[in-house]
C-alpha cells in the first residue's frame, strides 16, 4: 500500500462499485466513499472492502466533491478522486505503487489517462479514445472546480506529471440510464453556458494548462470561446461531423455510432435547445436573484 486516500462519491452503486474497489484495494492506505443516500447495497459492498462511509446530501458533483476534501479525515499524503463506474487497471496500480513515493515534492499532481469503454467496446476514435484527466494531488494542493458540469480538478503549487497505465470509464448500465443521465447533464451544462453570458452566479474560471490537464484546459478554451457563441443547430451538427468523419468516428463499429450520435449530436443539440428554452424563460429578469429564481423553479437545482 502506499500513502493514498481515495475517493468515491455514491449513490446507488452496487452495480459498479465493487468493481472499482477491487481496483485500488490493494494499494491505498484509506478509502471513503461518500453516499448520497443510496437504497441498494452501496452502503454493504463499500463496508465489505474496508472503506469508510459517509452520509452527505447531494447538490452537484463539484459540492459533494469538495466536501468531501475538507470534511472526511483524510490523512494519506496522496488523495485520489475516482468514479464509481471506472476501473483502475493492474498496470496503473502498480505504477502508482513503484513511482508515488519516489515524485519530487515539486510535483503536486498526476494526469491519468482514461479510455472509453461503451457498450463493451473500447472507443478509439472520435477524439474521445483518451481523456488526460488530472486524478491524483498531493493533499492540501488540490480542489474542484466550483461549477454544475464538467468540472475538474485544480493544483497550486507545484506541476504535474502523466501516468501511463490503464485507466478505464466502463458504466454497466443500459441507453435508457445513459440518456436520462444525459437529459440531467444536459440541464446542468445549460444552466453553466447561461451563467457565462449572464454573470448571475460566482463563475469558477481556473482551469488553465499550468493548473489541470493540457488537453483539458485546451478543450475547455474552445467549447466556450468559440462553440459557445455558434448557433447550437449549426455546432451541434458541426462538431458530429468533426467526431464522426474527421477524428473517424465511425471507425469505432456499431458500438461507436451509437455512442457519437448520442453524446455526440444529440446531446450537444440537446444542450443547445434547453439553453435557449431557459433564456427565453428569464427574459426580462433584471436582477440575479431573479435569473436564480426562475431557473430554480424550472430546472429543480438549487442556485446559488
Amino acid at each position: 500500500m502506499v500513502n493514498l486516500a481515495i475517493i468515491i462519491l455514491a449513490y446507488n452503486e452496487e452495480l459498479h462499485l465493487a468493481r472499482a474497489l477491487e481496483g485500488v484495494v490493494g494499494i491505498a492506505k484509506e478509502i471513503f466513499v461518500i453516499d448520497s443516500g443510496s437504497k441498494d447495497r452501496t452502503r454493504e459492498i463499500a463496508e465489505v472492502y474496508g472503506a469508510v462511509v459517509i452520509e452527505h446530501p447531494f447538490v452537484n458533483y463539484a459540492k459533494q466533491f469538495q466536501w468531501a476534501l475538507e470534511n472526511a479525515p483524510i490523512t494519506s499524503d496522496w488523495v485520489m478522486r475516482l468514479d464509481a463506474d471506472e476501473i483502475v487497471e493492474a498496470d496503473l496500480a502498480t505504477e502508482i505503487v513503484e513511482k508515488l513515493p519516489t515524485l519530487p515534492r515539486e510535483v503536486v499532481g498526476i494526469n491519468l489517462k482514461r479510455k472509453l469503454i461503451f457498450m463493451n467496446r473500447t472507443i478509439k476514435h472520435g477524439g474521445r479514445g483518451t481523456l488526460v484527466l488530472l486524478r491524483l494531488w498531493r493533499r492540501g494542493y488540490g480542489r474542484i472546480e466550483d461549477r454544475w458540469m464538467d468540472e475538474h480538478m485544480i493544483i497550486h503549487g507545484g506541476r504535474t506529471v502523466t501516468f501511463e497505465g490503464g485507466f478505464a470509464d466502463c458504466n454497466l448500465n443500459n441507453l435508457s440510464f445513459f440518456t436520462d443521465k444525459h437529459n440531467k447533464y444536459a440541464t446542468r451544462e445549460a444552466i453553466d453556458a447561461l451563467n457565462q453570458r449572464l454573470g448571475f452566479m460566482k463563475r469558477d474560471d481556473s482551469l488553465s494548462i499550468e493548473a489541470s490537464s493540457h488537453q483539458a484546459a485546451v478543450k475547455r478554451f474552445v467549447k466556450e470561446k468559440f462553440y459557445n457563441r455558434v448557433p447550437f443547430q449549426l455546432s451541434a451538427l458541426a462538431y458530429f461531423l468533426y467526431r464522426f468523419v474527421f477524428r473517424l468516428g465511425f471507425l469505432d463499429g456499431k458500438e461507436g455510432a451509437i455512442y457519437h450520435v448520442l453524446q455526440g449530436f444529440w446531446y450537444r443539440f440537446l444542450v443547445g435547445a434547453k439553453l435557449e428554452e431557459l433564456s427565453r424563460a428569464i427574459r426580462g429578469h433584471r436582477t440575479p436573484s431573479e435569473i436564480r429564481d426562475t431557473l430554480t423553479r424550472l430546472t429543480g437545482l438549487t442556485l446559488h
